[in-house]
């Protein structure tokens, strides 16, 4: 019988899975794109971006470690639960607060960090959950890849309807919107048939299960390097999330339906790749795909900092999009692959604190250096640094997959082709 195309889809709790999260995501872009627009109105100020940035991500960089034992001694399934009816909450009182009109820079702020610590529990809960909701264990890499694919067709439509709502009625309604998108991947939640709960991790201290998480993950060359390249891809590559909408305003004029044009563009470029990786069907040659991800972010990020003209700088997000979801969902669907179940939360949620942990000093940095030499000049060093790592890491390469071969040999991966 000949395999489906996306076999990930033929589990009956992912199906559900995709179609809440489908819906949920697209308020959440839309939720991105308000803040940062709204924080950017207010204060006309780079760095105040780089703040929110930041407050909304440092706590997965200090909680996620926690997070990951959290998630390995107890049920993700209830776990994600509660963390979106947590994000719920957070999205209506922003809505409440920006459709009354009393929104102020720091109510954005500590709904920012209240939203960070929820993500600090919610994003090794979610990655740990996928291998949970498909019932074919050979059908995990695909349902990782369309897990991205989907992340980034939300990020696609999202921004789009987001920069015309803003445009016609305001944030308020893409915050109203995104609390209200909530429900829908509760109730598939609610919907699924989730096996019992079974503790694969013996109780102790949890400072040393979080050592262990370390040492499992750094004593590894080929998860330690791709952590490290996520964390450079992190810290440098995504900064263009807060420094877009000045180069909306400042460079190219526009307002927030150019801004919500160029994070659709982004979106586009990254919803290829994901296509792209959810319909290969194997991991083998993933390596050069995470190797080659940081430089094609890192030319879109360079040629988009030299572009004063609309429909290029379109042009080049598409690329910035693209390597972005090449480095995310490869990275990903090599450590899902590889990892010990018993170990899963953990190396996640290290994988969430070099990925998601690194985005709010990185978005610091950028407001930081945007303001003493503009967000172009910023751009264009991010874009070099992304260059620079994926020389270092495609050097390291063969290296690696030497590593790789008895592992791959090991879970039935590979035989007798070259990994």
């Amino acid at each position: 019988m000949k395999k489906p195309l996306l076999p990930a889809l033929r589990s009956k709790n992912y199906q559900l899975f995709f179609a809440g999260q489908g819906i949920s995501l697209i308020g959440t872009w839309m939720t991105q794109l308000a803040t940062i627009w709204l924080v950017y109105n207010l204060t006309n100020s780079p760095l105040m971006l780089g703040v929110v940035g930041f407050s909304s991500q440092i706590p997965s960089f200090f909680l996620a470690p926690f997070g990951g034992v959290f998630v390995d001694r107890f049920s993700r399934y209830r776990t994600l639960i509660g963390t979106q009816v947590l994000a719920m909450i957070q999205s209506l009182i922003l809505a409440v607060l920006a459709l009354t009109g009393v929104i102020q820079v720091w109510h954005i702020i500590v709904l920012s960090l209240f939203q960070g610590l929820i993500n600090a529990l919610d994003a090794p809960a979610r990655q740990a959950f996928v291998p949970e909701l498909v019932e074919h264990r050979e059908d995990l890499a695909n349902a990782i890849a369309i897990n991205s694919t989907m992340i980034n067709g939300a990020r696609l439509i999202g921004p789009a309807i987001g920069g015309l709502l803003i445009a016609r009625v305001g944030t308020g309604y893409c915050f109203l919107f995104d609390g209200l998108s909530y429900i829908a991947v509760i109730a598939a939640l609610l919907a699924m048939k989730v096996k019992p709960w079974k503790n694969s991790v013996n109780d102790g201290n949890p400072l040393q299960k979080v050592k262990e998480g370390f040492v499992y993950a750094f004593s590894f060359p080929p998860i330690r390097s791709i952590l490290l390249l996520s964390a450079l891809v992190s810290l440098m590559g995504l900064q263009n999330t807060i420094l877009v909408p000045v180069i909306a305003e400042q460079v190219l004029k526009g307002g927030a339906e150019t801004l919500g044009f160029l994070m659709a563009a982004s979106g586009v470029g990254a919803l290829t790749g994901g296509i792209y990786l959810a319909t290969r069907q194997t991991i083998l040659g993933i390596g050069k795909f995470i190797a080659l991800a940081p430089a094609i972010l890192g030319i879109g990020l360079i040629a988009f900092s030299f572009s004063r003209f609309l429909p290029l700088s379109l042009f080049t997000m598409l690329f910035v999009g693209l390597g972005t979801i090449l480095q995310i969902a490869a990275s990903n669907t090599f450590l899902q692959t590889i990892v010990e179940d018993d170990k899963r939360g953990r190396l996640m949620s290290l994988y969430t604190m070099s990925f998601l942990g690194m985005i709010p000093v990185g978005n610091l940095l950028g407001g930081i250096l945007a303001s003493h030499i503009g967000a172009t000049n910023t751009l264009m060093i991010d874009g070099i640094a992304c260059v620079l790592g994926s020389i270092i890491f495609s050097r390291q390469l063969p290296a690696l997959r030497k590593i790789m071969r008895p592992i791959y040999e090991q879970k039935g991966i590979v035989t007798t082709q070259e990994v």
